[in-house]
C-alpha cells in the first residue's frame, strides 16, 4: 500500500488538530506538513504534541507553498478565500485536495470546482460526517413523500463560528428542495424579523443557534397539520469530521482529477 504524504492547513485551529490526530492514526497516511495563518501562536510547534497526537517530528509553518512541496494529500478546513488559494495551488500539482470549509460563495465554489478540472482531485463537503450523510438521504425523501408538509432547519454551533446557516444546514435544505424538486435560492427563508405575515407555503425556513462549545446540531422539522416530524443529528466529537476526511483522500487518491462530494466517496446515490 502507497502511503500519501498529507499536509494539514490550519493547523492551529480546533478542526486542523482533529485533522492532525486523524492522519497520526490512519494507516497508510503520513503527516507530511502542516501549517497555519502568519502570526498565529501555533507557528513552530510540533503539530502531533500541538494535537495531542504525541511528538511528530513536523513543526506548524506559515508558507503554503513550502508545506505543499512534496505532498500528496491536503486537508483545509480553513475559510473560503484561502481554500480557493489553496486549490489554485494544488491543481498544478495533482493534489487530492479534501475541503471542509464553510460559508463560500458562489464565485468561490465556482473557483475551486475550476480546480478540480485543472488537475486537482478535490472532495469538498459541507460535513464530513456518515451520520450527516445519511441524513441528507432521509431528508430528501421525506420532503418528497410529504409535499404538503411545512420544513424547517434549525441548526446550532458553538459561539466562533462565522458563517451562518451552516454549511450543513444548507446542505439539508439543499437536499428537501431536491425531494421536493425546487430550486432552494428561490424557497429559502434564512431571516425573519418583525411583522412578516403568514408563512409562505412550500418556502424552506431556516434557524440559526450560536453559544457555548456545540460542535453540531442539526434538526429537519416537517411540520404538517395534525403532525410534526423531526430528523436529527447531533455531533458529539469533532473527530467524526476529520474521520470523514481521512476517508476521503484515501478514496479520492484512487480517482482522476475532478471535483466530488462525500455521496461519491460512500457511494451514495442522489
Amino acid at each position: 500500500m502507497t502511503t500519501l504524504r498529507v499536509a494539514i492547513a490550519g493547523a492551529g485551529g480546533r478542526m486542523g488538530q482533529a485533522n492532525i490526530r486523524a492522519v497520526a492514526a490512519t494507516p497508510g497516511l503520513l503527516l507530511h506538513s502542516a501549517f497555519d495563518r502568519p502570526g498565529s501562536s501555533a507557528i513552530g510547534r510540533d503539530a502531533g504534541e500541538l494535537a495531542g497526537a504525541g511528538p511528530l517530528g513536523v513543526a506548524i509553518g506559515d508558507n503554503a507553498e513550502a508545506a505543499l512541496e512534496g505532498a500528496d494529500v491536503l486537508i483545509d478546513f480553513t475559510a473560503p478565500a484561502v481554500s480557493v488559494l489553496l486549490a489554485e495551488l494544488a491543481a498544478p500539482r495533482g493534489l487530492v485536495h479534501i475541503i471542509g470549509t464553510t460559508g463560500c460563495s458562489r464565485e468561490e465554489d465556482w473557483a475551486i470546482q475550476k480546480a478540480g478540472s485543472a488537475g486537482a482531485r478535490i472532495v469538498k463537503s459541507g460535513n464530513f460526517s456518515l451520520g450527516i450523510n445519511m441524513l441528507l438521504g432521509l431528508v430528501r425523501q421525506a420532503a418528497k413523500a410529504l409535499p404538503g408538509y411545512d420544513i424547517e432547519v434549525l441548526e446550532m454551533h458553538h459561539n466562533k463560528k462565522v458563517d451562518a446557516p451552516s454549511g450543513t444546514a444548507l446542505m439539508l435544505g439543499r437536499a428537501a428542495a431536491e425531494g421536493r424538486g425546487v430550486d432552494l435560492d428561490q424557497h429559502a427563508v434564512k431571516v425573519r424579523d418583525g411583522h412578516t405575515g403568514a408563512r409562505e407555503p412550500g418556502s424552506i425556513g431556516f434557524a440559526t443557534l450560536r453559544g457555548g462549545g456545540v460542535i453540531g446540531e442539526h434538526s429537519v422539522i416537517l411540520a404538517g397539520d395534525t403532525e410534526r416530524i423531526v430528523l436529527s443529528h447531533s455531533a458529539q466529537e469533532r473527530g467524526m469530521f476529520a474521520a470523514g476526511a481521512v476517508q476521503a483522500a484515501l478514496w479520492a487518491a484512487d480517482q482522476p482529477p475532478g471535483y466530488y462530494g462525500m455521496a461519491d466517496v460512500l457511494g451514495f446515490t442522489e
